[in-house]
């Protein structure tokens, strides 16, 4: 594991990965997905609930998420702040037709590449 990553290249890296659960580069496959979260993973939703890494996995199983290119949402305003020497926090904007919203997510490096630990969306109008 590198011990100076570059933001800018940590950006870039990142916003191929967002929206989560929705590109091809996240991930694919329960698999891909259990993968790229920590363990103790969790997430508040727009709606302000709270969800943990378990449920997020029970909904992908039955529910297959959207690809947000296929959808046409258009993810805007990318930046990228040091957390910590191996963790990020990715902020953007989300729009999703008349949806939008600010997204946080915070990633760590690993040896085994980027995981989300942490992830929340704010509506900002709908």
């Amino acid at each position: 594991m590198e011990d100076h990553l570059d933001t800018a290249s940590v950006l870039e890296e990142l916003r191929a990965l967002e929206p989560i659960f929705h590109t091809q580069a996240f991930g694919t496959t329960m698999d891909d997905f259990a993968h790229r979260m920590v363990d103790d993973y969790w997430e508040i939703g727009a709606s302000g609930a709270r969800y943990d890494r378990a449920f997020i996995l029970k909904h992908l199983a039955s529910t297959p998420p959207v690809d947000a290119e296929a959808a046409g949402w258009i993810t805007s305003h990318h930046q990228v702040r040091r957390l910590a020497a191996d963790t990020f926090l990715l902020t953007y904007q989300l729009q999703q037709l008349e949806r939008v919203t600010w997204r946080s997510t915070v990633w760590r490096r690993s040896e085994q590449g980027w995981q989300v630990v942490f992830h929340q969306g704010t509506v900002i109008s709908s």
